[in-house]
């Protein structure tokens, strides 16, 4: 099993010092010491004020925030999760993509969605209707920037004409693709790309998120053998359950060593985690602590 960390941005009330120069720094850095596979950072760029009232939370720019972690570590993956095509143009999207993945030597993974959040879609000037359409012309703009040069795309949102997006990325055809989402429609573009991004919440966290809900691991396991049964190549699972916030809220070892069994048995390959964000020290002792009871073990 691998380990995601989300970065702690995403817990309500937190630090300030997290959105510091050294606070990210201290954490990236513990990330990598400790043996975790990535670290993650979220997209929200103009929530509503009603939103984060009602729970939501506070988001960096992603690939300034990728990119400034790719300066201080040296192994440790640089994600996004999840990132909102619809909100993008494509062309601009690959560059920064590109770049962060050229200054990390390769260590980029892009975790892609529709997006869920209707006042931000009307900030943004975007068409929530469209999202569907929106995400898949701009998935395959990507692809196609990364991997041919000159590009050419007449799409019915995007249209170019021999376009070299150079230097391109380090990984060969562009960094791997995992589709966030729990639909039918999700399932399907994950078996195209390189994974699947599935979200196992409470009923209402999947409605607010605009995805159905997965109330189990025997459900989360037969929807992981069908994407993985439509697939041409081998996929990465990465999932988040509500012991994602198990650093926060730390119960028994041993229920959650067995929830991770039962993931892993379910075909889960990556686990995303959300270190306390009430202040640098604790997440970073969280990570240590953590990485020593579990880590280890997974290894």
């Amino acid at each position: 099993m691998k380990f995601t960390v989300d970065y702690p941005i995403v817990t309500v009330g937190y630090d300030p010092a997290l959105v510091t120069a050294a606070g990210m720094t201290r954490v990236a850095q513990a990330a990598e010491e400790y043996g975790y596979d990535a670290i993650s950072f979220s997209e929200h760029p103009a929530p509503s004020h009603k939103w984060l009232n009602s729970g939501g939370h506070e988001s960096l720019d992603q690939t300034s925030a990728l990119a400034f972690c790719a300066a201080v570590t040296s192994r440790v993956r640089l994600m996004t999760y999840l990132l909102v095509l619809p909100y993008h143009n494509p062309f601009l999207t690959a560059k920064a993509l590109s770049t962060v993945d050229v200054l990390s030597s390769g260590r980029l993974t892009v975790v892609a969605g529709t997006g869920y959040l209707r006042s931000e879609f009307l900030a943004l000037n975007v068409d929530m209707s469209l999202r569907n359409e929106l995400f898949d012309e701009s998935l395959e703009v990507l692809r196609g920037v990364w991997n041919e040069v000159p590009f050419a795309y007449q799409g019915k949102h995007f249209t170019a004409r021999g376009v070299a997006s150079l230097p391109g990325p380090v990984q060969p055809g562009g960094p791997p693709v995992l589709i966030g989402g729990n639909s039918a429609l999700a399932r399907a573009r994950a078996a195209r790309n390189q994974g699947w991004s599935p979200l196992m919440v409470s009923p209402e966290v999947a409605r607010t998120s605009r995805t159905p809900g997965i109330a189990s691991v025997a459900e989360l396991a037969a929807q992981i053998k069908e994407v993985r049964d439509a697939a041409a190549a081998p996929l990465t699972i990465q999932v988040h359950t509500p012991q994602t916030n198990f650093m926060q809220r730390p119960g028994s070892a041993e229920e959650h060593r067995d929830h991770l069994g039962q993931l892993a048995g379910a075909g889960v390959d990556s686990f995303v985690l959300r270190p306390p964000g009430d202040s640098v020290d604790h997440a970073v002792e969280a990570l240590h602590e953590y990485a020593e009871t579990f880590l280890r073990a997974a290894a």
